[in-house]
């Protein structure tokens, strides 16, 4: 582990919280899918939100920032968003649109990420789009969970709004790595 991650910072307060909402989603889902239980689904979604904010704040306030944690946090966030939005997907069908969209800029983000570290050297962090993205479908998940009866326009204005930021994060990060790889080869060239 520690040869993955050199900054030896591992066993961190912000790593256990990522640690904790990744266990919580199969939790989120069985709540759903499995107890058909709304409250206990939004308390759930809602502190897995809560302990996306917190590690983040712990992590820059008390200089606990770890290159375990720029991959754990993002993938506790996208595991989370598209295992709520594959639920709600039986609800609200343009929501298959938005998990396609998800599936694609993850598997893309992937392998720009690992790129960047291939290419760099180091773990790329979370940029404020990514951040918003993050919080635009948490907000939206949480809504389209609290108000059921909400009428179909305005589900559909929600997921649309998604749709755009998630696209966005896509293009915005595929640009960000890019631009990392030329910083890189013009301080390292190659011989």
């Amino acid at each position: 582990m520690r040869k993955l991650f050199p900054d030896g910072k591992i066993w961190t307060i912000p790593n256990f919280l990522s640690f904790f909402r990744l266990l919580l989603v199969p939790f989120i889902v069985w709540s759903y899918v499995g107890l058909h239980n709304t409250t206990l689904t939004i308390f759930l979604l809602a502190l897995s939100a809560l302990t996306d904010i917190l590690d983040g704040q712990i992590a820059r306030r008390f200089h606990m920032i770890s290159d375990l944690g720029k991959v754990l946090d993002p993938v506790a966030d996208k595991l989370t968003q598209v295992c709520i939005v594959l639920c709600l997907a039986f609800t609200y069908p343009l929501l298959w649109v938005l998990l396609g969209l998800c599936v694609v800029r993850e598997s893309c983000m992937g392998i720009l990420g690992y790129l960047t570290i291939k290419k760099t050297g180091k773990v790329p962090g979370a940029r404020w789009y990514g951040k918003v993205s993050t919080v635009v479908v948490y907000a939206s998940a949480l809504a389209m969970l609290l108000f059921k009866a909400m009428p179909i326009w305005v589900a559909t204005v929600l997921i649309v709004l998604c749709i755009v930021c998630v696209f966005s994060t896509l293009v915005l990060y595929t640009r960000y790595h890019m631009r990392c790889w030329k910083e890189a080869a013009v301080e390292h060239p190659a011989p």
